[in-house]
């Protein structure tokens, strides 16, 4: 029973995200081969392929010819995002006014410049 419910869920989510839901519509493809075959009866199903897939025209049924698989594509994945109608937004606006602030550079003199580099000396007491 796993192994099923495994197996569906697999199915649904390659479904969804790609390209093999292009495969439920082979229906179409099957009617829409018999509906040419009864206009007319010497067509085979590789003359059928070459004309709507091999060169596509524009002809009285182009609006079936777009419902067969592969010929339109899409992106099947679609990400919704919602919003927990509890969750509330604030803006605050802050005025600052010291825009003066100094700022010290590597060769000042309160910059100590061993600081940094007695971090990478040995232990002194052992």
């Amino acid at each position: 029973m796993r192994k099923f419910i495994s197996i569906i869920l697999l199915s649904f989510y390659l479904v969804s995200t790609t390209e093999l839901y292009q495969l439920l519509k082979i229906p179409v493809l099957i009617e829409h081969f018999i509906e040419h075959k009864e206009q007319n009866a010497e067509i085979t199903l590789m003359s059928f392929l070459k004309m709507h897939y091999d060169h596509p025209v524009k002809d009285a049924d182009y609006q079936t010819d777009q419902k067969l698989p592969f010929i339109a594509h899409s992106f099947p994945l679609a990400l919704v995002f919602t919003i927990s109608p509890n969750i509330t937004f604030e803006v605050k606006k802050q005025i600052i006014t010291d825009h003066h602030e100094k700022v010290y550079s590597y060769d000042e003199p309160f910059y100590d410049k061993g600081a940094l580099h007695s971090i990478w000396q040995p232990p002194k007491y052992c």
